[in-house]
């Protein structure tokens, strides 16, 4: 597995899962990615991660170089993985409401948030109205079902994802 961090330059034409979801605020607050990344890696995912955060997992520097980063990376990734562990304020995660709003409809979303999780009913609801899946509720098997996507929807010989029109809401292998 290999792993593209904002501080470095977009990875491009690979089998991959971006993980989208809130950044913590501060230093003292660990990232959820940094399990993701564990799990993933026991999960024997064999393809790109990309980490909206830096390799030093310290808070961004400079907004406009993260948000294109963060742009450029979603639009090259197979699978867009949103997870939203919501705690406010330290991970309130503004911007991944948009963000989930904005890459819904590229078919190649999946979304899952821990029970208890606060201001997640309108995600929740979005997601169930036009993908018709139920929400994870655990990131282990979110991350099982992105790793099966992934490899379903990859086409190592062309390198290249599915074309949008064969994946507009995504189905679980």
């Amino acid at each position: 597995m290999e792993i593209n961090y904002s501080d470095e330059l977009v990875v491009k034409g690979k089998k991959s899962i971006f993980l989208a979801g809130p950044t913590p605020r501060g230093e003292n607050i660990t990232s959820w990615r940094e399990e993701a990344v564990k799990i993933l890696e026991n999960l024997s995912f064999d393809g790109l991660v990309y980490v909206p955060e830096y390799s030093t997992w310290k808070p961004k520097e400079d907004y406009v170089d993260q948000a294109m980063w963060e742009r450029n990376a979603l639009l090259e990734s197979t699978i867009i993985v949103f997870w939203v562990p919501r705690e406010i304020p330290n991970m309130s995660g503004f911007t991944t409401n948009v963000e989930f709003g904005y890459w819904l409809h590229s078919g190649k979303v999946l979304y899952g948030r821990p029970d208890g999780a606060p201001k997640i009913k309108y995600l929740d609801w979005l997601y169930k109205e036009d993908y018709k899946k139920d929400i994870h509720t655990y990131l282990e098997s979110l991350l099982k079902e992105a790793v099966n996507l992934a490899n379903n929807s990859y086409h190592e010989c062309n390198k290249s994802i599915l074309p949008l029109e064969k994946r507009i809401i995504i189905e679980e292998s």
